[in-house]
């Protein structure tokens, strides 16, 4: 953790060393696809961790566009997979992230056909991506068996069944050399710190998703400078 928090600081300067992504004629483009937890359910709009990331991308030279979200409350990677279908997009994005399966778990939809959904929606990603497999990152399902609505459930079996889906989600994306952020573990701190969850007892607060950011940056920044180094 120190070591990531030490790159993420120095990675502003030596993105400002490299090139200055300000001078970029045109802003990088960037697609969130997902869920509650990608639209930021109970949290105010500017505390979504996709608006978070791109704030802090922002503040370290990088020219990049507000996200366009395609992402509701409830939705399973079948609904996804769907509206990504009907959608007018205008690919292809420079940065596209998916977070998607806790609805999964939560309606007990048929695991041993999950990887096969989540399959077809990464390498949508990466064909939105232009097929660029390095333009795309997973972000992990978090463990809502730590808030108080998962408290309510059974919190052993809602972990256990997350493990799962998370390790499927890993194992795809590093196959398809997409990367992996991998929150979870930072997600149960809500367990101790009700400050991470927001009012409606389930989600996450703006905090828990500026600490999201703090884990993603990292990845997401390096990725960019390669990006940029092959334009000039």
């Amino acid at each position: 953790m120190i070591f990531k928090r030490i790159i993420y600081c120095l990675l502003p300067v030596l993105l400002f060393l490299n090139y200055s992504c300000k001078s970029q004629s045109t802003a990088l483009s960037y697609l969130a696809l997902g869920d509650s937890y990608t639209i930021g359910e109970s949290v105010d709009k500017k505390q979504r961790w996709p608006v978070q990331l791109v704030d802090t991308l922002r503040k370290s030279g990088v020219n990049i566009s507000d996200p366009r979200t395609i992402a509701k409350t409830g939705w399973t990677t079948t609904e996804l997979k769907q509206v990504i279908h009907n959608a007018s997009l205008n690919p292809p994005y420079d940065l596209v992230s998916l977070l998607i399966g806790v609805n999964d778990q939560y309606d007990g939809l048929d695991f041993e056909t999950y990887p096969e959904r989540f399959e077809y929606l990464l390498n949508k990603a990466i064909e939105l991506a232009g097929g660029h497999p390095e333009h795309v990152f997973v972000v992990s399902i978090p463990d809502y068996s730590v808030t108080p609505f998962g408290q309510s459930k059974n919190p052993e079996k809602i972990s256990r069944e997350l493990d799962k889906y998370n390790a499927i989600n890993k194992t795809i994306a590093d196959r398809l050399g997409v990367g992996y952020v991998n929150i979870t573990p930072g997600s149960k701190k809500a367990g101790a710190d009700k400050t991470l969850i927001a009012n409606d007892g389930l989600h996450p607060s703006g905090k828990m998703y500026s600490q999201w950011v703090d884990e993603i940056a990292p990845v997401v920044l390096p990725e960019i400078i390669k990006w940029e180094k092959t334009k000039q």
